[in-house]
C-alpha cells in the first residue's frame, strides 16, 4: 500500500479470523479507514462469534427443512393422482410430478400460473369468480368434496377425472387432487359394451331357443335330453303326450322313469359303462325297445340315441 498507494483493504469491511491471548480464534468484521493528514491506519474490530453461532444454526434448520421438504416433495412425485396447491388468487404454488405427466406442462410451466390453465374455457372464464366468492362468503360448496369434472392437457385435449379439493390450516392454500378417469372411463365403456352384447346374445339366444322348442314340440315323436347322470334337462310336447306326464315333471328326473323296472335298475350302470370305455353301444343305432307311460302301461317303441358335439 505504502509503494503503490493502493487501497485494497483501505475503506473497506472484510470478514476475517482474528487471535485472542490464549491463541484462540474467532471470526470478526474487520473496518479499516486512514486517518487523513497523519498516516495512520485505524482498525475497528466486531466479534461476530454469536452472529457467526446463529447463522450456523440457522443454516443448520433450513437445511433440515430443505430435507425435509425433498422427502415431501419425493413422496407427492410418487402419488398415483395429479396434486395442485393454489392461493387464495388461483396461482400455482406447487405441482408435483404426476400433475406433469397427465397434463403435459413443467412444473416451471405450472408455478405462478392460474389454475384455470387445466380447464376447458368454459369452465375457466368463471373459476376466479367462484374463489372471490368462497373468500368472501366462506362458503365451501367444493372444499372437501369430491366431484366428477372435465380436465384440460397442454395440447387442448379434455378428459373426466375426479377433483378432490382440501384447504389447508395453516397456511390458507387449496389442495387439488385430480384422479384421471380416461382409463376407467374406456374399461366402464367395454364392460357395457360386453353387457349390451351378451344381452342381444342371451335375447337372440332366447328368440332361437323358442324357435327350436317351438319346432321339437311339433315334432310327431318324443324327444328327451339328458346328461351324464341321465337326468333329463329337455323333452318335448310329444314326450308329454305320449307317457303322460307334463314337462315340469320330467325335468330334474332320471330317464329311468320312462322304463319299465326290470330296465330300469340296470340303465344307470349302463351309462357308466359308456362314460368309462367310450364304447358306444346304443349312441347311433336304433334300437326297438319298451317304454313306460306314467300310467304304468307300457308300449313297443323305437328308440333311437344321439351325442350333442358339446
Amino acid at each position: 500500500f505504502l509503494k503503490t498507494g493502493i487501497k485494497k483493504m483501505i475503506g473497506t469491511q472484510r470478514e476475517v479470523t482474528a487471535c485472542r491471548k490464549d491463541g484462540t480464534t474467532f471470526p470478526c468484521m474487520l473496518d479499516l479507514s486512514e486517518a487523513k493528514g497523519s498516516g495512520l491506519i485505524c482498525g475497528f474490530i466486531r466479534d461476530r462469534t454469536n452472529q457467526k453461532v446463529a447463522e450456523m444454526a440457522l443454516a443448520k434448520k433450513n437445511k433440515s427443512l430443505q430435507e425435509k421438504q425433498d422427502i415431501m416433495a419425493g413422496i407427492l412425485d410418487a402419488s398415483f393422482h395429479a396434486l395442485f396447491v393454489i392461493n387464495e388468487k388461483c396461482i400455482i404454488q406447487m405441482v408435483n410430478e404426476k400433475s406433469c405427466v397427465v397434463f403435459g406442462w413443467r412444473k416451471d410451466e405450472f408455478i405462478g400460473k392460474n389454475i384455470n390453465m387445466i380447464m376447458p374455457s368454459d369452465i375457466a372464464v368463471h373459476h376466479d369468480q367462484y374463489m372471490k366468492q368462497y373468500l368472501e362468503t366462506g362458503v365451501k360448496r367444493m372444499i372437501g368434496t369430491q366431484r366428477e369434472v372435465t380436465a384440460q392437457r397442454k395440447d387442448g385435449t379434455t378428459f373426466p377425472c375426479v377433483l378432490g379439493l382440501s384447504e389447508t390450516q395453516q397456511s390458507g392454500m387449496i389442495c387439488g387432487f385430480i384422479r384421471d378417469l380416461t382409463e376407467e372411463k374406456a374399461h366402464e365403456a367395454k364392460i357395457i359394451e360386453k353387457q349390451l352384447a351378451a344381452e342381444k346374445l342371451s335375447c337372440d339366444l332366447e328368440a332361437n331357443q323358442g324357435i327350436i322348442m317351438g319346432i321339437l314340440d311339433a315334432a310327431f315323436h318324443a324327444l328327451f335330453v339328458i346328461d351324464e347322470k341321465c337326468i333329463i334337462h329337455m323333452v318335448n310336447k310329444r314326450s308329454c303326450n305320449v307317457f303322460g306326464w307334463t314337462k315340469e315333471e320330467f325335468i330334474g328326473k332320471n330317464i329311468k322313469m320312462i322304463m319299465p323296472a326290470h330296465v330300469a335298475v340296470n340303465h344307470d350302470q349302463y351309462m357308466k359303462h359308456y362314460l368309462d370305455t367310450g364304447i358306444k353301444k346304443m349312441i347311433g343305432t336304433q334300437r326297438e325297445v319298451t317304454a313306460c307311460r306314467k300310467d304304468g302301461t307300457t308300449f313297443p317303441c323305437v328308440l333311437g340315441l344321439s351325442e350333442t358335439p358339446q
